[in-house]
């Protein structure tokens, strides 16, 4: 008997479209693979990984941001300078090369500090006319108190005028150094005649010897010799003292004495007394610490920035000259001393600036 045939399939609903992931290909044992996921799935969810990722960066990154030192801004307002329309600072007005105030015309200040003391108002937001030069004596640099154009002691609110760190005024409260600007070493000036060779302190014990009071130089001297010394104010007023054979020598740093012997080419002999001692000149911002670091900030962009030549130059105009007068002593020394950088909130596409390992001294 003939086997009826079977009826014909009949159509799904959806009209032969399947509604759910096509099987994946059978496998050996005729077995249905996983089924294949179209790629607009696959897709969806790359995007939403990614998504999450960046929300996480972003978290991370505000929590960063909101918890993390100052940023440069931050620091501005709370140095006090956005409602300060000058920039008031202490310089000494009597060292030719470093700071010295002219005595005529419009008594302005040049030298060495004085390119300084422009390059950290520069990056503090005060141009050249906005920054008052006061002089200051050197008993008054930590105290941060300078004369004014009337004769009155008056706040300043920088302090750049050859100021040694030490130890001892690391830790008074009232002084805030900065990363030092410059190196050098102390050094002893006599008259040419009688020619005399100074190798060391101890070669004036018993000689009148004029240096400043207060200073690292006068300490050293009373440590290290038992001369007749006399602590003057005014460095000037130690040369003019040696040039009228008031004193037979006189002692500071190299940087400010060979400005005086460039001044009186054959007059005065500078010697080398081999201290191992460096002295590192630093900027006073007092107990203003968001100030402090600011000036941090600015000499690290001139370290590191090689574009930034505003150091060289002073140096080049100022320091290069005295060389010649002063063959065998290290007057300066010719490099911007290594700045780190300080601790101010910057995003990562503003991290331009190298930072490397500074040498101990």
């Amino acid at each position: 008997m003939a086997r009826p045939a079977e009826d014909p399939p009949v159509p799904s609903e959806d009209h032969g479209i399947r509604l759910g992931p096509e099987p994946g290909p059978p496998s050996a044992f005729g077995i249905p693979s996983e089924p294949v996921r179209p790629p607009r799935i696959r897709r969806f969810r790359l995007a939403a990984w990614v998504a999450l990722i960046l929300a996480a960066l972003v978290v991370g990154a505000s929590v960063m941001w909101v918890n993390g030192p100052p940023t440069e801004a931050d620091l501005r307002e709370q140095a006090g300078l956005f409602t300060k329309d000058r920039l008031r600072i202490g310089v000494k007005a009597d060292t030719p090369g470093i700071a010295l105030q002219e005595k005529t015309g419009r008594r302005a200040f040049t030298g060495f500090d004085i390119q300084i003391a422009y390059l950290v108002a520069a990056d503090l937001g005060y141009p050249p006319d906005k920054v008052d030069f006061l002089a200051i004596e050197t008993e008054d640099r930590a105290r941060m108190q300078a004369l004014d154009d009337r004769g009155r002691f008056v706040r300043v609110d920088l302090v750049v005028a050859s100021f040694s760190v030490t130890r001892a005024r690391q830790e008074d409260p009232a002084v805030g150094f900065s990363t030092p600007y410059l190196y050098t070493e102390q050094s002893v000036v006599t008259r040419s005649v009688p020619p005399v060779k100074i190798t060391s302190l101890g070669q004036l014990a018993g000689e009148k010897v004029c240096t400043l009071g207060t200073s690292t130089s006068e300490k050293e001297l009373e440590s290290a010799t038992r001369a007749v010394v006399t602590a003057k104010n005014l460095i000037s007023d130690c040369m003019t003292g040696l040039q009228g054979n008031e004193f037979d020598a006189v002692t500071t740093d190299a940087a400010i004495l060979a400005g005086f012997v460039a001044e009186s080419p054959g007059e005065l002999s500078h010697h080398d007394i081999a201290l191992e001692k460096t002295e590192m000149w630093a900027v006073n911002a007092g107990s203003n610490r968001a100030l402090r670091t600011l000036v941090d900030l600015a000499l690290y962009r001139s370290y590191a920035d090689p574009q930034d030549q505003r150091w060289e130059e002073a140096y080049r105009t100022y320091l290069d000259p005295l060389l010649a007068a002063s063959p065998s002593v290290n007057v300066a020394q010719a490099e911007q001393p290594c700045a780190l950088p300080p601790a101010v909130r910057r995003w990562p596409w503003e991290r331009t600036l190298p930072v490397q390992e500074c040498p101990s001294r």
